[in-house]
């Protein structure tokens, strides 16, 4: 019986944008935005030619919608992503040390200030910050796996 199999590695190609701001903190917050953002923008870029391939239909408006969402998409995204990020870092640093506990606090901390930002109920506060804080805890120990 003939069988076949694939052997080989892939690898992701490494992009680095550095901006130093003088200030470590600054620096991994602006990383996590620039990031992130990207990845947003990039999600809503797809999600819109998908939709204008659909319909068969590519209008200037659709265009202009298709990057209004992106910027939208990509600062939403990336403020939410720079706020983890600094917010891990600054936990590391109080406590001295680096562990899954750094990520847990740092997303429980971002979900809480998000969610008051958008003035949210204080229930919704706190279920935000405990679901801030299970996504970047389940993060560390995916990032641990591979």
């Amino acid at each position: 019986m003939p069988s076949s199999h694939f052997m080989g590695s892939l690898s992701t190609p490494k992009v680095d944008v550095a901006i130093d701001t003088g200030n470590p903190f600054l620096n991994a917050s602006v990383d996590g935005f620039l990031k992130i953002g990207t990845v947003a923008a990039t999600r809503a870029l797809a999600e819109e030619v998908y939709h204008a391939v659909d319909k068969g239909n590519l209008s200037s408006r659709s265009v202009e919608h298709a990057l209004k969402k992106m910027c939208k998409e990509g600062a939403y995204w990336g403020t939410v992503a720079g706020v983890y990020v600094g917010m891990e870092y600054g936990v590391e640093r109080v406590r001295g040390t680096s562990d899954w506990k750094n990520a847990m606090i740092g997303g429980a901390i971002t979900g809480a200030l998000i969610s008051a930002a958008s003035n949210k109920s204080k229930d919704k506060v706190v279920i935000d910050a405990i679901t801030g804080g299970a996504l970047a805890t389940a993060s560390k120990f995916i990032n641990h796996l591979t």
